[in-house]
């Protein structure tokens, strides 16, 4: 119960209810909260400080209303700084959500001239390509495409990767992927191939991302092209 002695305000106290009440399950993702009657019933406090508590948790992201029907539980948002190296599974860590990955492709390609060239290897030399469905908790959020220089990472072609490579890499390879080369973000939609391994419908908004990643000694490690679903995901800068 609130307590309205309290010298935290009373709609903060409401807003930290109900982020509690997300956290701990008791408002699922998409779930339908209670209406502004029942939770001014339930906490004993006025519909102004339940609407103010409301109308702060939509604005970051943690609830959505749809015009008619009430109120929602929003899937939440993983976020990270554009211009820094966090693998995804760290990123998720940092936003509370779980993650795992599936590998829906792994196989040796021989380089087209631009891959080659930002992997400084010559045109036609063999790259090995990795694709991953990632999933943050349990719904899939970004398709991801990586090109590594072959001979440098073939072992990647048996390893485990359902969690991080990153991690892999470092820990048992002494490999740090710690520097972010060019990155460029654009908006895409989803294909027919994308929006089956997201589960979305063709033409959604996707965030592309095309970048390169370099170890500690500046050498390439990979270059990464990834769909990431838009209402999902958020960049800072």
């Amino acid at each position: 119960m609130l307590n309205a002695e309290h010298a935290v305000p009373l709609y903060v106290q409401l807003k930290k209810a109900v982020q509690s009440a997300i956290a701990n399950g008791t408002f699922n993702q998409g779930d339908k909260i209670p209406t502004e009657i029942e939770l001014s019933e339930t906490y004993n406090v006025s519909r102004i400080t339940v609407r103010k508590a409301i109308e702060e948790l939509v604005s970051e992201g943690y609830l959505t209303k749809r015009q008619g029907k009430g109120t929602y539980v929003n899937r939440p948002k993983i976020g990270r700084k554009i211009d820094h190296i966090i693998s995804f599974t760290a990123a998720c860590k940092a936003n509370g959500v779980s993650s795992h990955s599936i590998v829906t492709e792994r196989k040796k390609l021989k380089a087209d001239p631009d891959t080659a060239e930002r992997l400084q290897i010559q045109s036609n030399e063999p790259m090995l390509y990795i694709q991953r469905k990632r999933y943050a908790g349990e719904q899939p959020l970004m398709l991801e495409n990586n090109y590594y220089p072959f001979d440098k990472f073939a072992f990647l072609m048996e390893a485990n990767l359902e969690g991080s490579i990153y991690e892999l890499l470092r820990n048992h390879y002494n490999i740090d992927p710690n520097q972010p080369g060019e990155t460029i973000l654009q908006i895409a939609l989803a294909d027919e191939h994308q929006a089956k391994l997201l589960e979305i419908p063709i033409g959604q908004p996707l965030f592309f991302m095309n970048t390169i990643i370099y170890d500690q000694y500046s050498k390439p490690v990979h270059v990464g092209k990834q769909y990431i679903i838009g209402d999902r995901y958020q960049f800072t800068l």
